[in-house]
């Protein structure tokens, strides 16, 4: 923190406190380096362009109000509203022990399952989101199932709540912070729409390959463990209450009203958009009332909403366009220009695994916020697509396989205390090769 605010402070006395290419560095480097060891709260961090932005000349009013109400804020926002709604109402525990029903009950298919579960979850709801609710149903099969101290079973069953997390919320423009904003940065620096759509056509098919390459990974190291039975683990089927059929119902039709955005905007000639269809459905559930006339929810829910996620997506869109209109990102993107004569193979490769191993140490969000700029203008003055440059670090991002500090699900799934760094750092690190493989080559195949 000393070593942050005094080389700040040194950085504009020394450039006269007017220059704001000096004054971009400084107040950028400061929290990015906040950012990075977590010296506060990483949401608090994000605050900064709001405090010293215009006293620095580095931001003006219009630019504050661009970034911290940014419109896929309230994208972001009414997505989180509708988690809550599933989280309440216990929809996720039904579509879990639905997969599990149609997995089986063997142990690799047990952990196949939760894959599957935390990944379908993870692409609407948030990873932490998903990683807290799926960590309770997975810790009672473990606590019922009976192990010898060299089973792998649950450590794996754990890491495929924490794995399955991060993975499936790359698959949908809500399901993970990076993804919009890479969104809100192309769109706002470069003109570039990505919707809702577009998203999912790069994200769904990597994230179902990344998923079925970990369980595949899982399996190998299980041995002969992989088949056992665990027949304990299935329970007598609860019947959909009509309060979780209402939420679901709702929700599905808010995922269609995103799937299908265009289409229907051609059809009736109206102009709703991707942020507009979330806040509709998240105002909808204060309407609907639930089999007790209540609402389905209440503004007291609420509480449990990641108001900071929110927070941190202003200050990492702030921090971006800080950045790119006062000439520190044309500065910075003249270090790649060493890489202009690379092969796109070679280019690839090297953002992704900065983007992979970036992660394990500092906020995916925070990554994006300050290496897609930089990536884009790179792309800008070469011959390289933006798309297929930004597209495969964002996603990159979310492979935090590595260390508990990596990304809130993998910190939840240690906080359990029935799992080690090692274990977790050593399956993640071949993960997060496998990772850097299968991106580099899907984005070579599928996306430009």
């Amino acid at each position: 923190m000393v070593t942050g605010i005094f080389s700040f402070i040194a950085v504009i006395f020394i450039s006269g406190g007017k220059d704001v290419l000096w004054n971009s560095i400084a107040l950028g480097g400061l929290m990015v380096l906040f950012w990075l060891f977590e010296i506060i709260p990483i949401y608090v961090t994000a605050l900064f362009p709001f405090v010293f932005g215009i006293p620095l000349g580095v931001l003006d009013a219009v630019d504050l109000t661009s970034a911290y109400g940014h419109k896929y804020i309230y994208l972001f926002f009414g997505g989180f509203v509708l988690s809550l709604a599933l989280e309440k109402w216990n929809v996720h525990t039904q579509i879990a022990e639905r997969i599990i029903e149609v997995t089986g009950t063997s142990r690799s298919r047990i952990v196949l399952g939760f894959l599957l579960s935390t990944g379908l979850l993870s692409m609407w709801i948030s990873n932490t989101a998903t990683a807290l609710m799926m960590l309770p149903i997975a810790t009672a099969i473990i606590s019922n199932t009976k192990s010898t101290k060299k089973s792998k079973f649950p450590i794996f069953l754990l890491l495929s709540v924490a794995y399955g997390s991060s993975i499936g919320g790359m698959a949908t423009l809500v399901g993970s912070p990076p993804n919009i904003q890479m969104a809100g940065i192309l769109e706002k620096n470069y003109q570039i729409e990505i919707g809702f759509l577009d998203w999912m056509k790069f994200g769904l098919p990597l994230a179902i390959i990344l998923l079925l390459a970990v369980f595949g990974f899982f399996y190998f190291l299980m041995g002969k463990e992989r088949h056992e039975k665990l027949e304990e683990v299935v329970s007598e089927r609860q019947k959909w209450t009509s309060n979780q059929l209402r939420v679901m119902f709702l929700f599905l039709a808010i995922v269609l009203l995103w799937s299908f955005r265009v289409p229907l905007n051609n059809l009736t000639g109206l102009n709703y958009t991707d942020e507009g269809a979330a806040v509709f459905g998240a105002i909808l559930l204060f309407f609907i009332p639930s089999d007790t006339k209540k609402p389905l929810l209440d503004w007291k829910d609420t509480r449990k909403l990641s108001w900071g996620i929110l927070i941190l997506f202003g200050g990492g869109m702030a921090l971006a366009n800080m950045l790119q209109e006062n000439g520190v990102i044309d500065l910075l993107s003249k270090t790649f220009e060493s890489f202009s004569g690379e092969s796109l193979v070679v280019i690839l490769t090297v953002l992704v695994v900065i983007a992979i191993y970036g992660t394990e140490l500092m906020s995916n969000l925070a990554l994006v916020a300050v290496f897609v700029p930089i990536v884009a203008d790179f792309a800008m003055k070469t011959d390289f697509s933006i798309i297929q440059l930004c597209i495969p670090i964002t996603l990159a991002a979310s492979c935090a396989f590595m260390l508990p500090v990596g990304t809130p699900p993998n910190a939840i799934v240690f906080s359990s205390g029935k799992l080690t760094i090692n274990q977790m750092a050593k399956t993640g690190f071949v993960l997060n090769l496998i990772a850097v493989v299968l991106i580099v080559i899907y984005a070579l195949l599928f996306i430009h």
